[in-house]
């Protein structure tokens, strides 16, 4: 049983990969920033948010409404990922890289959602 938000595996993936997108987005021209790297980080930084969030309420119920929003924020950033690939924001490596680390993070957020809701539907 994990005791702490920190031992969680699926948030600490999310920490990496928002500090990741911040120190790629931060290089960024002026207008880059303010346009595509304040959503992306934002986005990128809301899938962590919402996974201690939701770790934060009493019941499994609420949990789960928070990592629902925390898999909306990651194909957000999916898109904000492409929108910086199109712009050249990003080279074509940077961009397979996180993608594929986005596509990876993805099974493993369903199945921390999962397994809240087998939580829930034990009680």
């Amino acid at each position: 049983m994990v005791k702490k938000l920190e031992d969680l595996r699926v948030y600490k993936i999310a920490e990496e990969l928002a500090d990741r997108i911040w120190f790629i987005c931060i290089k960024w021209g002026v207008f880059a920033r303010a346009t595509v790297g304040r959503q992306f980080v934002r986005a990128v930084d809301s899938i962590g948010a919402n996974i201690a969030e939701g770790y934060g309420r009493y019941h499994y119920k609420e949990n789960l409404v928070f990592l629902y929003y925390a898999r909306g924020s990651l194909e957000e950033t999916k898109f904000w990922l492409s929108r910086s690939y199109r712009r050249k924001l990003i080279t074509e490596k940077e961009f397979k890289e996180l993608d594929t680390t986005f596509e990876e993070f993805a099974p493993q957020l369903n199945a921390y959602i999962n397994s809240i809701g087998k939580a829930l539907n034990a009680q």
